[in-house]
């Protein structure tokens, strides 16, 4: 799938959130439970000073389930992005999708072309803020988020070890497997 557009003149570095951004738990959907991973904002602080802009992309599928709102999950995003913000770090934009199509109840209930590994919400990134996906990358905890930034077009892959386990095998090549985004971070610098 080509994405690249004439104009797509930003990098971008998308980001999965639990696993990634913070502890991996059942459905954080409440301040409370929400966790930073050590060294988080220092690294995002790093890579937003490389040029790049941070877009979260998010399958919630505690929504789906019933288990939290759309305003939970709104209200501990905004709550998210204000700690970031403290720490001098601009979440561009977060992206996220309330769907399962086996799980999820009502409305929720269906498959959808933005759940990873689908790249639906990385394509809409693209297309609202201009990214380039050759000079752009994704880190995930699992292999779907891989897979979505593959389908999409995404140049660098990075899976880290701070969320689901998984066994090195699995790792499609030219994935690059590290400890976390601190060492995402460094990866990028090198890659300038």
């Amino acid at each position: 799938m080509n994405t690249i557009v004439s104009g797509n003149i930003n990098k971008a570095l998308f980001v999965d959130r639990d696993g990634v951004i913070n502890r991996e738990k059942d459905y954080v959907c409440r301040v409370e439970d929400f966790e930073f991973i050590a060294g988080v904002m220092e690294a995002l602080k790093k890579v937003a000073v490389l040029g790049y802009k941070i877009i979260v992309i998010s399958n919630q599928a505690g929504i789906a389930r019933g288990y939290y709102s759309e305003e939970d999950f709104h209200r501990i995003t905004e709550w998210m992005r204000g700690e970031f913000r403290k720490k001098g770090v601009e979440v561009t934009d977060v992206y996220y999708d309330p769907t399962h199509p086996e799980y999820g109840t009502g409305k929720y209930k269906r498959v959808s072309a933005r759940r990873k590994p689908a790249p639906g919400m990385i394509l809409d990134a693209v297309r609202d803020h201009r990214i380039n996906l050759q000079q752009s990358a994704l880190v995930g905890d699992k292999l779907t988020d891989i897979e979505a930034g593959r389908r999409a077009g995404v140049k660098h892959l990075f899976l880290v070890r701070t969320g689901h386990p998984f066994r090195d095998e699995e790792v499609p090549a030219g994935v690059k497997i590290v400890e976390d985004l601190r060492e995402v971070a460094e990866k990028l610098k090198n890659i300038e």
